[in-house]
Order: structure tokens, then C-alpha cells, then sequence
């Protein structure tokens, strides 16, 4: 459930991205502070285990960095 939800916010924001990407750094900012409330909060666990809580966060936070700049660098690359 959780990784449909991120798969989806990464697509939306590649396509915003692409779209119109001075508008995209918003939302994607938006994204990735709550991704960071989480791994934040998973974080707070003891040991090894707040290191293993806090990944997918972690991991999921890059993903949504890495589609809206891909978005922003494909609209970049356009001859008009």
C-alpha cells in the first residue's frame, strides 16, 4: 500500500516535472518533508532497528528527488 503510494507520487511528480517545473518544487519539497517526518520517527527506535525503520523513508525520499529532477532535465532537453 505504502509503495503504491510512493510509486504514485513519484509519477505524478515526473509528469508536474515535465509539465511545468518551476511549480513542481513545491509539492516535491512537501513530499519529502513528510517522507523525513517518518524516517524520523523511525529513526527514534533503538539500535539497528531505528537504522532498518528508517530506510524506506530514506530510500523513498531520494525516489521522489530523483523523478522530479528527471522531469525537470527531460523538459530541459526539448529543442523549443
Amino acid at each position: 500500500m505504502v509503495v503504491a503510494g510512493v510509486i504514485a507520487a513519484c509519477v505524478v511528480l515526473a509528469v508536474l516535472a515535465f509539465v511545468v517545473p518551476r511549480l513542481s518544487r513545491h509539492p516535491e519539497r512537501g513530499t519529502q518533508r513528510s517522507l523525513g517526518l517518518g524516517a524520523r520517527a523511525g529513526g527514534k527506535a533503538p539500535g539497528p532497528l531505528g537504522r532498518w525503520l528508517s530506510k524506506p523513508f530514506h530510500k523513498s525520499s531520494r525516489a521522489v528527488g530523483r523523478s522530479g529532477s528527471a522531469g525537470r532535465r527531460a523538459r530541459g532537453r526539448l529543442p523549443f
